[in-house]
């Protein structure tokens, strides 16, 4: 089966999708992540979309999912790169992705994630959203 891959940066793990989040492997990169975050004490999840064109409703909800698991296991989850056209569509679906914070690209995301794991209150919190 195919897997998306996870590296780990010190703390944080890293997850590039290069390809086509299909159900399947969504709910396998959501058993991947927990495990990770579980084995290695990882306090942060950056999990970079730009190169989706569609995110659906059950890939909306695997993300969500993911950033509770993540919470649950004490590492805080964001999102980055996501197209205008994905958010527009998750707008329109009703989805607002609770519990996720997003930032436009993987260096404010990575800043957001090292300054939550160090008890920073989040300067330059103007990049984020959750």
């Amino acid at each position: 089966m195919e897997r998306i891959p996870i590296l780990r940066i010190g703390s944080l793990l890293l997850v590039t999708i290069q390809v086509d989040l299909y159900d399947d492997l969504a709910l396998q990169l959501q058993d991947d992540l927990s495990t990770r975050i579980a084995e290695l004490g990882a306090t942060g999840v950056l999990i970079d979309i730009s190169a989706l064109e569609i995110v659906d409703s059950f890939i909306g909800r695997t993300l969500a999912n993911i950033a509770a698991i993540a919470r649950v296991l004490d590492a805080e989850t964001v999102v980055v790169g996501m197209q205008p056209a994905v958010a527009i569509t998750l707008v329109e679906l009703g989805m607002s992705l609770p519990g996720i914070r997003t930032a436009l690209n993987v260096d404010l995301g990575m800043e957001y994630l090292r300054q939550a794991a160090t008890g920073g209150n989040g300067v330059g919190t103007d990049h984020y959203a959750e």
